[in-house]
Order: C-alpha cells, then sequence, then structure tokens
C-alpha cells in the first residue's frame, strides 16, 4: 500500500514509517499538521492515510478537519484516525462521508492498538474501503443519540448486530461473537435494512449506511 502519514510526534510518526515499510508498504509522505496531510493526500493519491486528531496550532481537532478536507478534494480517500483522543463531531462529520461508495475511514485509539498485526489489518481494511472503530470510539458516538430514535423498532438482538456490524465485524464474525449461525445473523441485517428503510438499491452501500444510522441515531 502507499501511505500517508500525519501525526506532530516525531517518534511515532517515524515509528510508523518504519513499521510500515519493514512490512513492505511505501510511505509516500510523513508530515506533522493538517496542511501538510492535505496537501499530501492531493499530490500522492495514497491508498490510505493515518490521521492523529491533534494537530498544530492548536492541538485540538486539526487532524480531523484536515482528513475531513482531503475527503472533499480527493473523494473516496480512505483514512485511519489513530489517536488518543475522541473528538466526536469531527468523527461524526468524517463518518457521513463513507455514504454513497465513499471510501474506507477507521478511527482507532493509540492506547487500545495491542497487537502490530490487528492494526495492521484495520489499515488494509480500511485501504479496500471497510469501516473500522474502536468500541470506545462507538460507545462516545452513541452519547449523541437523538430522542426522535430511528434504531427504537430494533428488537435487542437486532441492536448486538448493529452494533457489531459498526465495529467493523464481518456476518460471519458476528455469528462467532454472538454464538448464531451465519443464516441467523444474514436474517437480522436483512431485517435491520427493512426496519430502517434502506431500500434495496442501494444494496452495496445498506451496510454503511446502517451503521451511521446506528452512530448517529
Amino acid at each position: 500500500m502507499r501511505v500517508v502519514i500525519a501525526d506532530d510526534a516525531v517518534l511515532l510518526r517515524e515509528g510508523l514509517v518504519r513499521l510500515l515499510t519493514e512490512r513492505g508498504h511505501e510511505v509516500v509522505a510523513a508530515v506533522g499538521d493538517g496542511d501538510a496531510l492535505v496537501g499530501a493526500v492531493v499530490a500522492h493519491r495514497p491508498d490510505v492515510s493515518i490521521v492523529d486528531v491533534r494537530m498544530p496550532p492548536s492541538h485540538t481537532d486539526e487532524g480531523l478537519r484536515a482528513a475531513v478536507e482531503a475527503r472533499r478534494l480527493v473523494p473516496r480517500t480512505p483514512v485511519l484516525v489513530l489517536s488518543q483522543y475522541v473528538e466526536v463531531s469531527y468523527a461524526d462529520d468524517l463518518l457521513a462521508t463513507t455514504g454513497g461508495g465513499g471510501g474506507g475511514v477507521g478511527y482507532l485509539l493509540k492506547d487500545r492498538v495491542a497487537d502490530i498485526d490487528d492494526f495492521l489489518d484495520s489499515l488494509a481494511r480500511v485501504a479496500s474501503g471497510g469501516t473500522v472503530l474502536d468500541p470506545e470510539v462507538v460507545g462516545q458516538l452513541l452519547v449523541r443519540r437523538r430522542r426522535d430514535d430511528p434504531l427504537r423498532e430494533l428488537t435487542p438482538r437486532e441492536r448486538e448486530v448493529l452494533a457489531l456490524m459498526a465495529e467493523g465485524h464481518s456476518n460471519t464474525a458476528i455469528a462467532r461473537a454472538l454464538v448464531v449461525t451465519d443464516g441467523a445473523v444474514e436474517k437480522h441485517v436483512r431485517n435491520i435494512f427493512t426496519k430502517l428503510g434502506l431500500p434495496p438499491d442501494t444494496a452495496q452501500h445498506r451496510r454503511v449506511l446502517a451503521v451511521l444510522t446506528y452512530l448517529r441515531g
């Protein structure tokens, strides 16, 4: 994969460069601020970008805002946010860009990444168009649930299935986690799509749209 890295922490940035290079990937740019991230994405059109949330000058949410801007300028460019913090508002904006065939998006917390191979697998899933979310990110986004809950028609089991979908699990992985058959999970997923009013003509995007409804509900 061709990768852009954006993190103002030099040691972490260079560590990621070394890790990815040793695993056979090409780091086409390693930058330390949001403007440089946007410029690198526009210039290199990477397979995926790894982005920290808090970067200069204010160290608040520059990384996420830059990621949203990069996806506006280069639609469907995959982005994996890797941070110590959950910035809810711009995380929601970033996830919203996955609708309508948008590229992959991930949001992982640095101190919860316990295995290098798992991290690289998450990076590959985002690069291939998938969505990967740390459960803590999912939990904080759900705090924003509106009173008019679009999920109110779902059964408790369907909510469990949708929560696991939001964490990026496949139907097979969900079946293992819930100790049910793949067929049962497929039935629950179909019911979720129906109850959320996601029409068949958006079939290839319904999974992403269902997750977005869950996170923004």
